[in-house]
């Protein structure tokens, strides 16, 4: 685990960490903006946001290489998400810093710590900001809807908006990053992709079984005694349920080590956003933000390439969630 997500360890539990019944009452509290309907509605201003980091990109490329990640791959949903929580343009370029620190994997303990502390406190006073000045945004529907009524309190709306950035972030950029990587080694897939990105839904549920860029996030304790494939797991004891495994699993995918945009994949049978009540609730959203980051990337910049050897890019550490942190390209 990232020294950002030791520090967020320690925050007041949210709905992904609780059972029924606080977990659905919190959950619905949030739905409503990851809605299909909703995330439709958000597609003009995702896609705009997109041609414009690929306009300052293309402004760049005389320059030399160009940090996919830092440039494109990273500002995208960061921006997306601090859009539907409420946060102000002026602070989005900090906000993304603060939170690039906590989730990148290279940070020190005492630099995740201080950016986990600077989120929280921030993210506090924007709630208590929306207590008094309402807005158009979920941070005013929690203050409004919920905590006002006291369904929810202040502490907990705090620590359900800092669940949405930190996950509607560092995820997004593991798997933007990775899905440029896999089209560029798959490049018959990638140049049948440029002639019709009528494919990208394809490709995407096919990036979304094939990686997984919260693969540590399934933590569970046993309540119980538990006796599971011959082994017992007992009450108190934690495990980490191998989500991306049973993504590669050849019983249910053919070939399944091999990245196959044709294949006929079932969603409700990959385990890319989880399974069952605590499957991911940004999940509409997400594969939104792939799509059209990735269409925008194949569409604007069809020769674009990496500047470095496929061996040398700088993959997240193994202890930490599936991800690239750097990425060099040429356009």
């Amino acid at each position: 685990m990232s020294e950002g997500g030791k520090a967020a360890a320690k925050n007041k539990p949210t709905f992904v960490d609780m059972d029924a019944p606080e977990h659905m009452k919190q959950r619905k509290m949030v739905e409503f903006a990851f809605s299909v309907r909703h995330v439709d509605s958000l597609r003009p201003q995702i896609q705009s946001t997109a041609d414009n980091l690929v306009d300052a990109m293309v402004a760049k490329s005389g320059t030399g290489p160009i940090d996919f990640v830092e440039q494109y791959a990273l500002p995208l949903p960061s921006y997306t998400i601090y859009r539907i929580l409420g946060v102000p343009l002026e602070d989005l370029e900090f906000l993304t810093q603060q939170n690039a620190i906590r989730s990148n994997g290279s940070a020190t303990a005492t630099e995740a710590s201080s950016a986990n502390s600077t989120l929280l406190k921030y993210l506090g006073e924007l709630v208590r900001e929306r207590l008094l000045v309402p807005g158009d945004d979920l941070i005013t529907v929690l203050a409004q809807e919920q905590i006002k009524t006291g369904n929810l309190s202040e502490e907990d709306a705090v620590q359900v908006v800092f669940l949405l950035l930190v996950a509607g972030n560092a995820t997004m950029v593991n798997m933007i990053s990775l899905g440029l990587v896999t089209a560029l080694q798959n490049p018959e897939q990638l140049q049948a992709l440029v002639k019709d990105l009528k494919l990208m839904p394809k490709f995407v549920e096919e990036l979304c079984r094939y990686h997984q860029g919260s693969a540590m996030a399934t933590r569970r304790v046993a309540k119980i005694d538990v006796v599971y494939g011959g082994k017992t797991i007992k009450a108190g004891e934690g495990i980490i349920a191998a989500c991306q495994s049973g993504n590669r699993d050849e019983g249910v995918f053919p070939q399944p080590d091999s990245f196959d945009m044709y294949r006929d994949v079932d969603p409700a049978e990959c385990l890319g956003f989880g399974y069952g009540p605590h499957r991911c609730i940004a999940e509409n959203l997400a594969k939104t933000e792939i799509e059209i980051a990735l269409a925008t990337i194949f569409r604007r910049v069809p020769g674009l390439k990496l500047a470095i050897p496929f061996g040398e890019i700088a993959f997240s550490p193994p202890t930490a969630d599936i991800g690239v942190t750097s990425l060099p390209v040429r356009l």
